[in-house]
């Protein structure tokens, strides 16, 4: 029989299968053999043991779409990166170092930011001003006011959607509001500190019922929410210094007429990327966000 791992505790997979149960499995040890683990997000092969304690064996691993490091998880879709208008207010350039995460393995990415009802009027209007020429879908909710939920959700049908974003934002409430029963622990804002204390602490995928989606759509496939910890920094992967401006695609048509071919767009002369930047055709702030990265691998390079 076939199925999905929907999550991975202490050696024991549990695997939502095809006749809709859940077994609790634990792995043969061929996989240790092969230096192999089952990831949460695994397609596998199971044999069911005990059909009435629902437990089995993780017999095989189908083959994998895609591999997240982390989160460490298999097969996703999309992603979803969550971060607060306000309380606390986004990190740019901590989302920027998402956004290229996931696009250097192909992966897509739907920005929503959440507390719309906390933000200044102005804010959404320059945040989907800065991240629309991104390849991203954009959107905007409050979760505490249940507005702009549905459209969220409809991104969600028939997909593996990893949720992920810094703590505190409400990733857990919005997951929450996408399913029947409440299977997220909520956690309070740090006052303090103005930071979300971790109230996810394991990987997990979460099955969306059909009556959680939108009526009226057909489901091509089961859809999974795979909620995540926070996180209050990332690294950029192991990449080249020159590689960088290829993930920020809103440079691409301003390269051809830099005056140098290689240019990149730092201390150039007659670079048309910085003269976009300069008359507000590339947001300011993504700019930035770019200098700042770029200077990190270079020093990184250096040892």
């Amino acid at each position: 029989m076939r199925g999905k791992i929907i999550r991975g505790v202490g050696g024991f997979y549990y695997v939502h299968a095809e006749d809709s149960a859940v077994y609790e499995c634990r792995a043969k040890g061929i996989f240790r053999k092969e230096n192999r683990k089952p990831l949460v997000g695994d397609d596998v092969e199971i044999s069911v043991l005990d059909a009435e304690k629902r437990i089995g064996n993780v017999d095989g691993l189908l083959p994998r779409r895609n591999m997240l490091i982390r989160p460490a998880a298999a097969n996703v879709d999309q992603a979803m990166v969550v971060f607060a208008l306000n309380h606390p207010k986004p990190n740019l350039n901590l989302l920027d170092r998402f956004l290229i995460l996931m696009s250097r393995q192909k992966i897509p990415v739907i920005i929503c930011f959440n507390k719309t009802d906390l933000a200044d009027m102005e804010l959404p209007g320059m945040l989907e001003q800065i991240y629309r020429d991104c390849g991203c879908e954009v959107y905007f909710v409050s979760v505490a006011c249940r507005e702009g939920l549905d459209s969220v959700r409809r991104t969600l049908e028939g997909k593996t959607t990893v949720l992920a974003g810094p703590s505190g934002v409400g990733k857990s409430s919005l997951t929450n509001s996408f399913l029947s029963e409440q299977h997220m622990e909520v956690g309070e804002i740090s006052r303090k500190a103005d930071r979300g204390k971790h109230t996810t602490r394991h990987t997990e995928l979460l099955l969306l019922k059909p009556g959680d989606l939108p009526k009226g759509q057909a489901e091509c496939r089961n859809s999974y929410i795979l909620d995540t910890p926070g996180f209050s920094s990332l690294y950029l992967p192991d990449m080249e210094y020159e590689e960088l401006k290829e993930y920020f695609y809103e440079f691409i048509p301003y390269e051809q007429q830099c005056r140098f071919q290689g240019c990149m767009h730092l201390k150039e002369p007659d670079c048309a990327v910085k003269a976009a930047v300069e008359s507000g055709k590339i947001p300011a702030a993504r700019y930035e966000s770019y200098v700042l990265l770029a200077e990190e691998l270079r020093t990184r390079r250096k040892y």
